[in-house]
């Protein structure tokens, strides 16, 4: 029986057995920041510094991840802040020494300004203590938004939840997350827009009923329909696709309703007391919806057909500005929304080469460094990870703060 896409995406993701559910978990089927590189979460704990020097180092700081996976991200960030060795420890637990190559730069001054990568003096090992308020490690609360069941192995600092909890003084981080997050799919017709419908255990496609008054009202802000925003030689618009599931009346014209992940991630946002939310996920811009469409699946490290039968990852790009809109209107504070290589430059990760100077009196340092760059370099690449956008939505403190380049 066919059902809504937003349904659909829903049983497959996060019911009984559904794919973030069951199973070892995402990881072992796409690759994000949090897994390709230890320096997206060292780049992670300079902002938690930053935005802890703007609340003036509160009695508890608030680390909540949401749609954590299994946690890798949060065991990272433990790792760096609680290392008494002071090395940044990978998702894997094991140390990169990547600091020794610049591309993660020593402090300089208060905690919330940056020293530029060619003016660093980088610690011997990596980001040392000093790096970290001193007495964060003994203030910072982890706590894990997950469907899962919370990971045998997981460190019991870390607190592991379904439901992201109120009154959060902090950082709020999605990484990933709202393309995740279960949303309708619409195609325009003759007398307006219709739901796609989709049978969950062969992904085949039909036309539903018109689209609610709310959705409508969203399309028509965010994703307006050809007959208001096509070229002027009658092309389509570009941010909709034609599809399997259309008929002599309908255009196959599709958009995907992002109004669930606007009320997400404004959900996640009013969860915040004092803080920064960050969203990291790939999405696009009105005027720059995809030309095909964006809901695929992936399983096994490779892209395959979005069926939404629980045994793949369903997900779709995220309308970012409709989503940064609705969290500034919660917050009343404006928002800041760039790319992550702009993102991570400015906290220090460039992926620069380290100096040849090294080769020659530390060798193995040098190899380890240049592996380092490389993980940054793909963290980066605006083909890839770096293509990403970081939507950073303070809460009651200034954007600069938290935001400091």
């Amino acid at each position: 029986m066919s059902i809504a896409w937003r349904d659909a995406m829903s049983q497959a993701l996060y019911g009984p057995g559904g794919f973030f559910v069951a199973g070892t978990g995402p990881a072992d089927h796409f690759r994000t920041s949090v897994h390709a590189s230890p320096a997206f979460a060292t780049a992670l704990l300079r902002l938690l510094t930053q935005v802890d020097a703007a609340l003036g180092h509160p009695s508890r700081f608030d680390v909540v991840d949401v749609g954590a996976g299994r946690g890798e991200l949060l065991r990272a960030l433990a790792g760096l802040a609680h290392n008494p060795a002071g090395v940044a420890v990978g998702v894997s637990g094991e140390p990169d020494h990547s600091g020794r190559s610049g591309l993660i730069p020593a402090w300089s001054g208060s905690p919330e300004t940056l020293t530029s990568t060619t003016s660093a003096r980088p610690a011997p090992d990596g980001p040392s203590l000093a790096a970290v308020p001193p007495s964060l490690a003994e203030r910072v609360r982890f706590t894990a938004i997950e469907y899962a069941p919370r990971p045998e192995n997981l460190p019991g600092e870390i607190n592991w939840t379904s439901e992201i909890p109120a009154g959060i003084t902090g950082v709020l981080l999605a990484t990933e997350w709202l393309d995740n997050v279960p949303l309708d799919v619409a195609v325009q017709s003759e007398d307006g827009w219709r739901y796609v419908l989709v049978d969950p255990e062969s992904g085949a496609e039909s036309i539903g009923e018109l689209v609610s008054p709310a959705d409508l009202d969203w399309l028509t802000t965010w994703w307006p329909s050809p007959t208001t925003s096509s070229s002027t030689d009658g092309a389509p618009n570009p941010g909709l696709t034609s599809t399997d599931a259309t008929s002599e009346n309908e255009s196959g014209f599709r958009a995907e309703i992002g109004r669930s992940r606007d009320e997400a991630w404004a959900n996640a946002v009013q969860k915040i007391e004092r803080g920064l939310a960050v969203a990291v996920d790939y999405g696009h811009l009105s005027g720059d919806r995809p030309v095909d469409g964006t809901l695929t699946g992936y399983r096994g490290g490779r892209q395959v057909p979005p069926v939404p039968d629980g045994s793949s990852d369903v997900t779709a790009h995220v309308a970012m500005d409709s989503v940064a809109s609705a969290g500034a209107a919660v917050a009343r504070c404006a928002y800041s929304l760039v790319l992550q290589r702009e993102a991570l430059r400015a906290l220090g990760a460039d992926g620069g080469r380290p100096p040849l100077s090294l080769a020659g009196t530390d060798p193995v340092g040098y190899v380890r460094a240049l592996a380092a760059a490389s993980t940054v370099a793909e963290l980066t690449d605006p083909a890839g990870l770096g293509g990403h956008w970081w939507l950073r939505q303070p809460v009651g403190i200034p954007l600069g703060s938290a935001v400091a380049r």
